[in-house]
């Protein structure tokens, strides 16, 4: 098993994360770990992500990677920062070729088949399906499925905790991102662990 596909399989749901200040890290971190879900995804979409990075790896049990790497830059930074995986909205040669060189594993985003073929050629064979509702949802998974055999994907965008279930329970599928397990501003240590707990108890439909 690869170690990207040992993420993936960690939790039914990686949780995929906007921090706008960096204190807020550790204890949406700990609730998260505490509510069951291990792998967390920090989005570099805003100056914050970086140190929140390192924040967030100073949890027991939390396994931290960097989300919306863009390129190569990026993925440089995230990787100095500590990023144990590295989550891309999409995939380039270019920025596929260096994620490849750094050893670090890595989810590159798809939408179409040009773009798994694109990573298959990269050696990569486990992708995230992204925007996943906007690119046409579960039948599109599907038609893709069946072509790329080999291939397993991690639906992210438009997902929620209702239908995450129907998502899992298509075969390609190892996990879910979801952006609805921490709300705006002040951390609710409470009602994150709950969500947390809730998420990592979906099983599929």
């Amino acid at each position: 098993m690869s170690r990207i596909e040992t993420v993936m399989r960690t939790n039914p749901v990686i949780p995929v994360l906007v921090i706008e200040d960096a204190a807020h890290a550790r204890p949406i971190a700990e609730a998260l770990v505490a509510g069951g879900l291990k792998v967390l995804e920090v989005t570099l979409r805003t100056p914050a992500a970086l140190d929140a990075i390192r924040e967030m790896k100073q949890v027991d049990g939390a396994i931290v990677g960097a989300g919306t790497v863009l390129n190569e830059e990026q993925l440089e930074r995230a990787i100095d920062a500590g990023s144990e995986f590295i989550v891309s909205p999409g995939l380039t040669k270019k920025l596929g070729k260096a994620a490849v060189k750094s050893g670090v594993p890595f989810l590159p985003g798809v939408a179409n088949s040009a773009d798994i073929m694109t990573g298959l050629d990269l050696g990569l064979d486990r992708f995230k399906f992204f925007p996943a509702e906007a690119s046409g949802g579960l039948k599109a998974l599907k038609a893709f499925a069946a072509v790329f055999g080999e291939v397993r994907f991690c639906p992210t965008g438009g997902i929620t905790a209702e239908t995450a279930p129907a998502w899992l329970a298509e075969p390609s599928v190892l996990c879910v991102g979801g952006s609805w397990l921490v709300g705006k501003g002040s951390p609710d240590p409470d009602a994150i662990r709950d969500a947390a707990a809730k998420a990592a108890a979906i099983r599929p439909a």
